[in-house]
This record gives structure tokens, sequence and C-alpha cells, in this order.
């Protein structure tokens, strides 16, 4: 794309947070100092401007269903209201409010807890759940937005299975990665990331690196041990009770003197730094940063075929796919620690180079050009 398009182009990037890290409000934040990069003119649409203030401290699960129900609703309102004002400006959802003229699709709920079982127990539990499924169902079936961004080619296919008749067109375009802060480290660097987390310097180490701990296979990765026997697992993520329960199950397999728990980080490249291989025997995934920033850091992975994985992953090349079990996650870490180091990293980087946060930001740049182009109707 011309410099002359892309500094033509206004972007507004609607989300509850906008801010550095992980999650949706660390795409957002990415994908905005790349749109700036290149040469777009950016604005954010957040809680804050909302009018409600930015949030100091984690929020307590009711907090948060408040929030989601808040930004869905009298953040819509005024979203719309603060666009009406911008009227050559294309707008970049990300989460929760019924406008823009970019929605990106960051998992979806339903998916999500079809894959972990108990559909309906799990959905009518949490009331949140229901009415979010009812937001996003009337979301994708009415004229909300003019394109639908979903991350990876499954996801497009998991939005049509999930809501029939989606509305808006389809566009499949991937997150992106900070190749220059994920990158692979010196041999200092990996020494001293092994020092401040306790791993001694020979060990094998596969990390794990998520919050939501059954979803994401905890569990498989830990009944893996017993049989990878000279692995350790580093655990990044989780509160202290699901830690204290992950730790309960690790002394039942007998391997918890292999297991490091590290909590919550407040950066993971260290801990990527400092291990091997990542696994993820997930459940679902929308996407996965986590995959990206290990294959950024020269680190292979070995993951189910969910999220952004079966697009990423070549088998023996940068890591493995495998099924959603201890026994294939056991067998193919040997397999990894078995096959030439410095090959498979040099391959692990060349993957991620391809979804640099600037390559990512083109593509947005392209749909933004295009709708800015084409006649919009009311919003």
């Amino acid at each position: 794309m011309s410099a002359d398009k892309s500094d033509a182009v206004h972007i507004v990037q609607i989300a509850p947070q906008i801010a550095p890290g992980s999650g949706v409000a660390g795409v957002a934040y990415e994908l905005e100092r790349a749109l700036s990069a290149a040469g777009a003119h950016v604005a954010r649409f957040t809680q804050v401007e909302a009018g409600r203030r930015a949030r100091t401290q984690p929020r307590s699960r009711l907090g948060h269903a408040w929030d989601v129900v808040w930004f869905s609703t009298v953040g819509t309102w005024r979203a719309r209201t603060f666009l009406a004002m911008r009227p050559d400006a294309i707008a970049i959802c990300h989460n929760d409010a019924l406008v823009g003229d970019i929605y990106v699709n960051h998992g979806l709920l339903q998916a999500a807890m079809r894959a972990r079982g108990d559909y309906v127990w799990r959905m009518v539990r949490n009331p949140l759940h229901l009415f979010t499924a009812l937001r996003d169902r009337i979301r994708y079936r009415g004229d909300y937005h003019r394109v639908i961004v979903a991350l990876t080619r499954r996801e497009a296919v998991l939005l049509a299975e999930t809501y029939g008749n989606v509305r808006a067109p389809i566009e499949v375009i991937p997150n992106g990665v900070d190749i220059d802060r994920f990158r692979r480290p010196s041999a200092d660097e990996r020494s001293d990331a092994r020092a401040a987390l306790g791993l001694s310097g020979s060990a094998r180490v596969a990390v794990f690196i998520g919050h939501e701990f059954d979803r994401k296979g905890l569990p498989i990765a830990l009944e893996a041990l017993v049989a990878a026997s000279d692995v350790h697992l580093l655990i990044v993520g989780g509160t202290p009770d699901m830690i204290d329960h992950a730790r309960a199950t690790a002394q039942r397999h007998g391997v918890v003197d292999r297991v490091t728990f590290a909590g919550v980080l407040a950066d993971a490249v260290p801990a990527l730094w400092a291990s091997d291989v990542l696994v993820l025997p997930s459940a679902y995934e929308a996407n996965a940063l986590v995959v990206l920033e290990a294959l950024a850091c020269g680190i292979p992975v070995v993951s189910t075929a969910v999220g952004a994985a079966p697009e990423l992953i070549v088998d023996g090349v940068n890591g493995y796919l495998i099924e959603r079990d201890a026994g294939p996650l056991a067998w193919r870490l040997t397999a990894l620690f078995d096959s030439p180091a410095e090959t498979i990293r040099v391959d692990c980087r060349a993957t991620a180079e391809e979804y640099a946060w600037s390559r990512v930001a083109q593509r947005y740049l392209a749909t933004a050009c295009r709708l800015s182009a084409s006649p919009r109707g009311a919003r």
C-alpha cells in the first residue's frame, strides 16, 4: 500500500481497554502502534473515553461481568456518538460494543464451551455467558459491522457454524507478534532467565503459559511428565487456588519435583528464554498469541490443532500438532529434545517473522482503505 493511501486513513479502535500486555487489550495496543507507524491517524475509544475511570486493579468476577454489560450497552451508545463526530474514520471494534466498520472476533464463547464439554451446564450457570451469546447472535446476524475479521481460517468456519447466516463478509487476518521484543536470547540472557526462575542450566524445560489451566490442558501436560521423565515443566499464570490444585495433581502423578510454578509474570519473555519447548494441549483457542511469541523466541511448540497452531506449526520443523492426550504429548516432547536444536530454533523464528505486526497492520489498512472508498450506510 502506498504511503499516500495510509496517510489518508483515519482509524478509531474500540475496546474496553487498550494497553501493553496480553489479551485483547494488548492486541489492540500493538495494532495501534503498527498502524501509526504505517502512517495512519489512529484514535481510540475505551472505557475512559466512554466516561468510566481506568481500572487500576484486577476486577472480581462480578465486576468483570458488569464491565462487559456496560460497554456492550452504554459503551455502544457513546461510541456511536464518538464516531458521529468523526464521519471519515474507519472504526475497528475489538470487544463488546455493537458498533464499528470492522469487528475483530477474538474468540467464540459458545465454541469454547462446547470444546470443554458439558455445554448446557457451562452456559446456564453463568448469566454473563447467556448475555454474551445473545449479544453476539444479534451482532453477527445484524447490520452492525461492514466486515468481520476472523483470526484463523478455522474461526471463520466456526463463525458460520455457530451463527448461521453471518450478515457481514468475513475476512481472515491473523494476529501478529512483536518480533523485536520476542526474539532469540543470547547465551547469557538464557542463563540469567533460568537462574531467575530457579532452573538448572542442563534441565530440559517445557513451558506452559496461560490463566485457564483446565481449558488450556495443564492437567494433560502434568500427566505427560510421567512418561517424559527427563522433562521439567515451568508453569506461568494461574490464581493461588488454581496453582494449589495443579500442585496436588502433580503430586498425585509423582512429578511435583519436576514442576516449577512461576505464577503470574509481568513479562513472559524470560520464561520463554528459559525454556526449550512450549506445550499447549488446549481444548479451544481463537488464536493463542503465546504460540507466535514462543516461535519468535526460537521455541518450538507442541500443541493441539486449535487456534492458529494448524496454520503455523509444521510437524518436525517448528513443533508438532497432537491429539489432546498425555501420551502423544510425551512422545512428541521426546522427539523434539532428540532433534537438532539450532535448526528448529531457526525455523521457529522464520515462521514468526511472517507475522510481524507491521505486516498484519498492512492487511488492516488495505481493508480500511477499501471501506473508505465504498458507500457507508447509517451507523
